[in-house]
């Protein structure tokens, strides 16, 4: 696991809206990355309207994140927000790659950025540290890569 992000993209001033899918389950951890990632797009694009969907469990954030893609209008980006523990069994896993493979397909077929922090761990202390530390965040990590996805993108018109 890498703990070097990239540097935080310089403040934009675009207008539209930034759609965040988050899973109600394993709501500590999720909410924290719901909050950092909502305080990193205030801070970073003060200009972006945040709509924040929240759903049952991580399964279900590619068919809202699939409908957002398909909406007039369009979200400037998407971001994906979960927690998975893993179990003793392989559902997890299965999860995991499905939501994985599904968000893939919806930002590639609707030219939209989506940014997976649908988290994968093998414990509660893997997803404390990676929403509730100090060294991880990959709240902000996800906004921070919306906000350099969205201008990617608008460099491609």
């Amino acid at each position: 696991m890498s703990k070097t992000a990239p540097a935080t993209p310089a403040a934009i001033s675009r207008e539209g809206t930034v759609a965040i899918v988050a899973s109600r389950y394993n709501a500590r951890f999720t909410d924290a990355l719901v909050e950092s990632a909502s305080a990193t797009l205030a801070r970073i694009a003060p200009g972006l309207g945040v709509r924040v969907v929240r759903v049952p469990g991580a399964f279900e954030i590619p068919l809202v994140a699939e409908a957002l893609a398909c909406a007039e209008p369009q979200p400037l980006a998407i971001l994906a927000l979960g927690v998975i523990i893993r179990g003793s069994t392989a559902h997890a896993d299965l999860i995991a790659e499905s939501i994985t493979r599904s968000l893939q397909d919806t930002g590639v077929s609707h030219l939209v950025p989506v940014i997976h922090e649908v988290l994968l761990v093998a414990s509660a202390e893997q997803a404390e540290a990676r929403t509730l530390g100090e060294e991880l965040d990959r709240g902000r990590e996800a906004a921070e890569a919306a906000v350099a996805m969205i201008e990617v993108m608008a460099s491609l018109d």
